[in-house]
């Protein structure tokens, strides 16, 4: 077996079961979970008719860059979102389809790192966990950039040293920010870019949470935009992921893509020829019908905001929260150990929040998630807003 198998840590999923062991919620209390980001808002019917309309597809293998249809409206949704130059994205050297974000952002590590020189990859703290596995199982270390209340949630990224950057082969940023909703500004962006040419390193960008914001007039700024405005619209060393899972509210149809420079594309083309991960042609389909609408995705920020609205309302006064800038996850601090606040939580209320340390290793002697955790606000308003009556509750009994 593939001795990096052994560094791999226990999935926080499974660390918040393993913590429940044992348990016994109140039978009166409907369960709630608020701990996995998976959006549970009605799929476009539209979507679903096209998928249906294109499962004559299921007697062809589809092409693992897809079909020059899906890439086309990839870069046009790209080009307008983003106020991309005009023609500066080619659908066929630019932009790949890929089966959900999730298996890319792990296969990338895999295709772009040389794993002879020792080589880091750095990433934010906390961050998803997809990230430090696909590090270490590329041969790489992965380093640990803490996001703390005091810079934002941002990464210090004028702490780390010139010699960790040179080190560094790969950079995850994740903005919008999982779990804490921060945004990375475009004067931060384009000072990453330099540091990328200057070190000779990849930027993967995963914004999969860039079409759930608040404010309208200001959509969160994304890697590619910060490059064109700088002047970069080759978008060298740059590369962003996408999904349909948040924006649509598409989880099980496992869709996104890959944009960026045309180089790394080309190769990571190459490595996905022999990874077997094709999209079906009705999936495509579906995700060409919902690349191509907006109506649907601003329907689903105004139902994040009512939530957002209605458990704020209820949290605020008693527990240290803030609405984030964007995402559908609150960050809030806990008036005891998380994991403690996690279990006794469950077992008081039969609600599921997932303890941020779970999310985070210690670097620099801090566990950014400590005292820490992370709701995911996808259950229906009623719900979240029960969920913040019961945390509510909880806390009176707390200390």
């Amino acid at each position: 077996m593939n001795p990096d198998l052994d560094k791999l840590h226990a999935y926080p999923f499974e660390r918040l079961a393993a913590l429940k062991v044992g348990v016994q919620p109140p039978a009166d209390r409907t369960p709630i979970s608020l701990s996995i980001g998976e959006p549970r808002h009605s799929a476009p019917d539209f979507v679903l008719t096209a998928m249906r309309n294109a499962l004559d597809g299921l007697s062809h293998y589809p092409l693992t860059r897809g079909e020059p249809a899906l890439r086309e409206v990839i870069s046009q949704w790209l080009t307008r979102r983003f106020k991309l130059p005009a023609g500066s994205l080619d659908p066929e050297r630019h932009v790949l389809p890929v089966s959900g974000t999730r298996e890319a952002l792990f296969a990338f590590a895999q295709a772009v790192v040389d794993r002879t020189p020792q080589p880091t990859v750095l990433m934010p703290n906390p961050f998803y966990q997809i990230y430090e596995g696909a590090a270490l199982l590329a041969g790489a270390k992965p380093v640990y950039l803490n996001t703390l209340a005091d810079n934002h949630f941002i990464p210090d990224f004028d702490a780390v040293p010139a010699a960790e950057w040179q080190r560094c082969q790969l950079l995850y940023l994740c903005s919008p920010g999982n779990p804490t909703g921060a945004v990375i500004d475009t004067p931060t962006l384009q000072r990453l870019i330099e540091l990328a040419e200057r070190h000779d390193f990849i930027i993967a960008a995963d914004e999969c949470y860039s079409e759930i914001y608040f404010d309208e007039q200001h959509p969160p700024t994304g890697l590619l935009q910060a490059a064109a405005a700088a002047g970069h619209d080759d978008y060298r060393r740059c590369v962003v992921f996408h999904s349909l899972s948040k924006r649509s509210n598409l989880p099980g149809l496992r869709s996104g893509f890959v944009a960026g420079d045309a180089s790394i594309m080309q190769q990571f083309l190459k490595y996905r020829t022999y990874h077997g991960c094709a999209m079906p042609l009705h999936h495509q389909a579906a995700s060409i019908a919902a690349w191509n609408d907006e109506q649907h995705v601003i329907a689903n920020r105004d139902q994040y905001r009512a939530k957002f609205d209605a458990a704020l309302e209820i949290l605020s006064p008693v527990m240290a929260v803030e609405k984030p800038m964007a995402g559908f996850y609150l960050w809030p601090q806990t008036p005891e150990d998380d994991t403690r606040f996690a279990r006794g939580l469950f077992a008081d209320q039969n609600v599921t929040v997932l303890p941020g340390s779970y999310l985070s290793r210690t670097a620099n002697s801090i566990n950014p998630g400590q005292n820490r955790v992370r709701m995911a606000l996808v259950a229906s308003q009623d719900e979240c807003a029960d969920a913040a009556r019961r945390i509510t509750e909880y806390l009176k009994t707390v200390g």
